[in-house]
């Protein structure tokens, strides 16, 4: 096999994947291709616009297990789209009059990259298709193969994202500390605000993981420690239809029953209501060079604060937000055994000269293989109908009849 020279990069924002994705594709090309050259590009495509690269020297080669330890990208992220000239020369990224594609395309051929390694999400991934066609028009044969990363395990047709199964138990691992400010004042509100743009599965899968938490636990009725105070009381996910009338009354009731109420809300639920009354407002909606709107900026947490507080009679109400302490964290052992997968996946690809996103496809019977790039898109529904969802609703007393499922 002809020596050739690959090129890593990790891009959008922070999923517990990143780091170990960036080691283990160090170390396995290490362990079956030596002698191939391998460098990571500083903050993503930022770093491949500007040239600005790591060489993965001998040293780097033998510590790359040590990468799996920490959360982040060890070698940085940044969200940048290649086809958005404008965003890229605002930014300085490049001059004005130079298409982005370009600059990338010159910058991988003067860097002689043959593979690039892309771990990010459906807009890094497809803006690493969009780099691999321009080139392939030029002449430059490059092979890119991507991992998929977010935890809103919301790829098309990927059946599970790498770092989502950690954010879930990240999350809730965060609510747990929360959950006890329940105390700090009677009539307590307590909503707990998860990432999720058009996705409601981590807002799912992390109230599951915190529900589970609480059966191994000790309980003092007595006393007021009764699980029924400490439980999720509500899920509020984008792909389910909210009579807030209905749930502002159901919701009164555990209130008055309990002295506290706790929400689990995903930060997508209920955007396009808030983003119409900013607008009407006459506010201006902040948006990414991707043109998604900023989310931190939104606040979804504290708009339905505000709505139910009122209606169930709160004296207190506290928002948190787990998403930065969740998509932090270094994988668990559940996700370093998928990231591990793909990633040996990724490099037999590689050597085989085929360009795609590794995962499990749903759409070809779950199998492990790199899906064509022109079938990736994000934004896939959680489905609601799931037993597990169902069953968990039920547990809270959440009415099944809230339940319907949007297409998106």
């Amino acid at each position: 096999m002809s020596k050739k020279k690959v090129a890593i990069l990790t891009a959008g924002g922070h999923a517990p994947c990143l780091s170990a994705a960036v080691g283990q594709l160090i170390l396995h090309y290490t362990q079956q291709c030596p002698d191939w050259e391998i460098i990571c590009y500083r903050s993503g495509y930022k770093g491949l616009l500007l040239g600005d690269s790591i060489k993965v020297t001998p040293e780097i080669r033998a510590q790359a297990s040590v990468l799996a330890q920490y959360g982040g990208s060890v070698i940085g992220n940044s969200r940048v789209k290649l086809t958005n000239v404008k965003d890229a020369v605002k930014r300085g990224l490049v001059k004005e009059g130079q298409l982005p594609l370009n600059v990338a395309a010159d910058q991988l051929t003067k860097d002689g990259v043959d593979i690039l390694h892309t771990v990010g999400g459906d807009d890094t991934n497809t803006t690493a298709a969009d780099l691999a066609a321009h080139l392939e028009k030029n002449g430059y044969k490059l092979n890119v193969i991507g991992l998929p990363k977010t935890i809103d395990n919301d790829i098309i047709p990927i059946r599970q994202s790498l770092g989502a199964v950690t954010a879930a138990e990240q999350g809730a691992r965060f609510f747990s500390n929360v959950v006890t400010e329940l105390g700090a004042s009677a009539r307590m509100l307590i909503v707990h605000e998860v990432m999720g743009r058009n996705c409601g599965w981590l807002t799912a899968a992390t109230a599951q993981a915190y529900q589970q938490s609480l059966a191994g636990k000790t309980w003092v009725p007595g006393i007021g420690l009764a699980k029924e105070r400490y439980s999720v009381h509500a899920i509020y996910l984008p792909e389910l239809a909210l009579d807030i009338e209905a749930e502002a009354k159901r919701l009164r009731a555990v209130m008055d029953q309990g002295g506290n109420v706790n929400l689990f809300i995903s930060e997508g639920a209920g955007l396009d209501s808030i983003i119409k009354e900013l607008t009407d407002s006459g506010k201006e909606v902040a948006r990414d060079a991707f043109g998604h709107v900023r989310l931190d900026t939104i606040n979804p947490g504290k708009w339905f604060a505000e709505r139910f507080a009122s209606m169930i009679g709160a004296e207190k109400t506290l928002v948190q937000k787990s998403g930065y302490f969740a998509r932090s964290a270094p994988a668990n052992a559940e996700d370093f055994k998928l990231i591990d997968t793909c990633v040996l996946k990724a490099v037999e690809s590689a050597k085989a000269g085929i360009t795609g996103l590794i995962g499990h496809d749903e759409e070809r019977g779950n199998e492990l293989r790199a899906i064509e790039f022109p079938r990736i898109k994000g934004g896939k529904a959680f489905d609601v109908t799931q037993p597990w969802f169902q069953a968990l609703l039920k547990e809270i007393g959440q009415p099944m009849t809230s339940v319907v499922h949007v297409a998106h």
